[in-house]
């Protein structure tokens, strides 16, 4: 069981996560690598959004094959190049959470770049196992 921790006594999260998250008789964790928009034909999208959407495909990809999804995710950590990518990977983000039942905890960075000058985002997730 996976429980989104907002308390009602501090300020609410500034978007759709959680402040924390509690797993409760999960299998175990799992958690990728930071991952790029990079299509299986070499291809990068243009733009945050489109980059975002890529990216947490990918990221149902990898769940799939450690055994769990989005459902599980506890922990989300994006990276964006730049303030002005921001609105973009938050629209992708909501998108993709917004079947889910709970908040995972959410963390963005503003950071100065990536391997490639063509990458505005790059996410990474922790999520749990089901037992």
């Amino acid at each position: 069981m996976l429980r989104s921790l907002i308390p009602a006594d501090i300020a609410p999260p500034f978007a759709r996560y959680a402040h924390g998250v509690a797993a409760s008789e999960m299998g175990g964790i799992m958690v990728t690598s930071g991952q790029l928009a990079l299509a299986d034909d070499g291809t990068v999208p243009d733009g945050a959004e489109a980059q975002a959407a890529l990216i947490f495909a990918n990221l149902d990809a990898i769940l799939r094959e450690g055994g769990t999804d989005r459902e599980h995710i506890l922990r989300i950590n994006a990276f964006v190049t730049g303030r002005e990518h921001m609105a973009g990977y938050m629209a992708a983000r909501d998108a993709w959470l917004a079947d889910v039942a709970h908040l995972p905890a959410s963390t963005l960075m503003i950071v100065s770049g990536f391997t490639r000058p063509e990458f505005v985002v790059e996410i990474e997730v922790m999520a749990a196992l089901p037992a």
